[in-house]
């Protein structure tokens, strides 16, 4: 089967699974926020009194109410009963969705803290969670064809594992495509699963740094997903490949009003969490040998395309970079880089 072939079956659901109906707030329609986004100030050690940092997800919800986000998605790790009470509470006095981030488990032994976690995700008002399977990107983690099919083989078991506790506590779960599997790849481990409780968290625009076009990612995963990482990307050519960066909602090269629309259409109550994370650009040496190593099976058009891709769509500016900043001026940044989101969310994507 092509890419096209696949991608034509997802999208007339013959590759999709049946999932639970979603939570009532989840219909609230507003953009919330992935805690990533606010990688600075998110228990920053940086002294500031207009950026204050964050400690736990009390203090993010409340900053999240007050810029005009309609949810959080955050990790969970460690959370007592009481502590997860608390959240719920702030939860539902501010009328956000919530989400939740964690790992799954390698072995049965890590089962008993992944069920715990799980517990106290829903004790908070959470019912979906996402994760990740891989430790790394994989053109930077993994140098060779079978390491990368030793992350698959685990990733499954992993998931596996996961599977009866998150059925049991009624949970959901989305794996996100982080830097590592390719869209078909990731589908094709979920039709594996087979099961309602475990989907995709739909990255908009991370599989550019795999070769992909990130419309057909979105098309291949929607099918599965449970829940979103939407952000915006800008390119730009370097010797060894391309620079790709996340920026502002609006002032990339994304069809956003598309991509929200197609994962509306598989699942009208999908949440939209703002993944933008203020950073230096990434480096992709696509044109290395060394990032091929887990990626034989990858036609050449894919490289031709997404460097033609990168050429179609050089910066008016260069890139934004933030390392030279001072830490006052990263978080500012930081927190302008959000607004502006939120303010495109409203205006162009309906997300009121």
């Amino acid at each position: 089967m092509n890419r096209r072939d696949f991608i034509q079956q997802a999208s007339a659901g013959t590759l999709a699974f049946s999932l639970p109906d979603f939570p009532a707030f989840a219909k609230d329609a507003r953009m919330g926020i992935v805690v990533h986004s606010y990688a600075f100030r998110w228990n920053s050690k940086i002294t500031s009194t207009k950026y204050p940092g964050f400690t736990d997800a009390i203090a993010l919800l409340e900053h999240c109410h007050q810029i005009g986000a309609g949810g959080l998605q955050v990790v969970v790790n460690g959370w007592t009963s009481d502590f997860a009470g608390k959240v719920r509470e702030k939860r539902e006095k501010l009328g956000l969705y919530l989400e939740g981030s964690i790992a799954v488990p390698k072995t049965a032994d890590a089962l008993p803290k992944f069920e715990q976690e799980v517990r106290s995700a829903k004790e908070s008002g959470m019912q979906i969670l996402r994760t990740v399977c891989s430790s790394g990107r994989r053109y930077e983690t993994y140098h060779s064809a079978e390491a990368f099919r030793e992350l698959q083989k685990t990733a499954l078991a992993s998931l596996q594992l996961a599977e009866p506790v998150l059925k049991k506590h009624q949970v959901k779960l989305g794996v996100e495509n982080h830097k590592d599997w390719r869209a078909p790849q990731l589908a094709a481990m979920l039709k594996q699963i087979s099961s309602e409780w475990i989907g995709a968290t739909v990255d908009f625009g991370n599989n550019i740094s795999l070769l992909e076009d990130p419309m057909e990612v979105v098309q291949t995963l929607a099918p599965y997903a449970v829940s979103t990482h939407i952000k915006d990307m800008a390119v730009e050519e370097y010797p060894d490949g391309f620079l790709l960066s996340e920026v502002p909602l609006g002032t990339g090269i994304l069809d956003l009003p598309k991509m929200v629309d197609i994962c509306r259409q598989k699942n009208p109550n999908i949440t939209f969490s703002l993944e933008m994370i203020t950073r230096d650009p990434l480096e992709i040496p696509c044109l290395k040998k060394e990032y091929w190593e887990t990626f034989g099976d990858v036609p050449g058009v894919d490289l031709a395309e997404t460097l033609r891709m990168v050429r179609q769509h050089k910066p008016k500016t260069p890139l934004p970079r933030v390392a030279q900043l001072d830490g006052e001026k990263k978080l500012a940044t930081e927190e302008d880089n959000i607004l502006a989101c939120i303010s495109y969310s409203k205006d162009k994507l309906g997300l009121k």
